[in-house]
């Protein structure tokens, strides 16, 4: 029968296995020390930034459990809650789950660049979805949200524009030319995880959709989407995970 482990070895192992993958992730110094390398990974890790304070308390905890920074030479025994949390980040940070499997919606609508924004805004209503992927050639060209269709329209009844021009005339791909950059969707490979995705929304907050393809590439159909919408329950699955 497997002897079960310690606290402390659970604790130890829980800790070193962040330790490493921070540094084999991110490429720092092996002989980091472990709240600065907490510290460097906050930009770039949702989880990181979530859990600081905690990790740097567990560096504290775990110079204090060991004596002369032998591992094997225990002088304390960390409470189980403790344990169970940094047990929880752990697998948080190095078995995430991917998002196309968890949050992100499978039956991806998209459009074709060459529709009217009638036929747009038709689908978007009928679909219930406010995000729909727009292709050209096979090629995504942006995504056309229900947000940014509704602006482009104000804008183009107060330049004098009509209502019937709009809708009959303009087609898709030409109101996506008008807008000045792309940073309202973002293209993810499959392998994304539910912490990357989280990532990207808080580092921009003017990020409105994720769109999963095999590979990240705009010339590969979309598999999965996931919107701001989505954010709640992805920090859910986390809290949960």
């Amino acid at each position: 029968m497997e002897q079960q482990k310690s606290n402390s070895k659970r604790f130890l192992d829980a800790f070193n296995n962040i330790d490493y993958f921070l540094k084999t992730r991110y490429g720092f110094n092996r002989s980091m020390g472990f709240s600065e390398l907490v510290r460097k990974a906050v930009p770039l890790n949702y989880t990181v930034r979530k859990y600081e304070d905690d990790l740097v308390d567990y560096a504290r905890l775990r110079n204090a459990i060991i004596h002369n920074n032998n591992e094997d030479f225990v002088i304390a025994e960390p409470h189980d809650k403790v344990v169970e949390k940094i047990e929880h980040i752990q697998k948080i940070l190095t078995t995430p789950p991917k998002a196309v499997d968890s949050v992100a919606r499978r039956d991806v609508r998209s459009i074709d660049a060459s529709k009217s924004m009638r036929e747009v805004i038709k689908e978007i209503s009928a679909s219930g979805y406010s995000n729909l992927p727009v292709y050209k050639d096979g090629q995504l060209i942006g995504v056309a949200n229900g947000q940014k269709i509704l602006d482009n329209f104000g804008k183009f009844l107060i330049s004098g524009g009509k209502a019937e021009v709009f809708l009959s005339s303009v087609k898709i791909e030409d109101m996506l030319s008008k807008i000045e950059n792309s940073n309202y969707y973002f293209v993810a490979p499959v392998s994304f995880t539910v912490e990357e995705c989280l990532a990207q929304f808080n580092k921009n907050h003017k990020l409105m959709a994720i769109l999963f393809t095999k590979n990240g590439e705009k010339n590969q159909i979309p598999l999965g989407i996931m919107t701001g919408a989505d954010v709640l329950q992805a920090n859910k699955l986390l809290e949960d995970y």
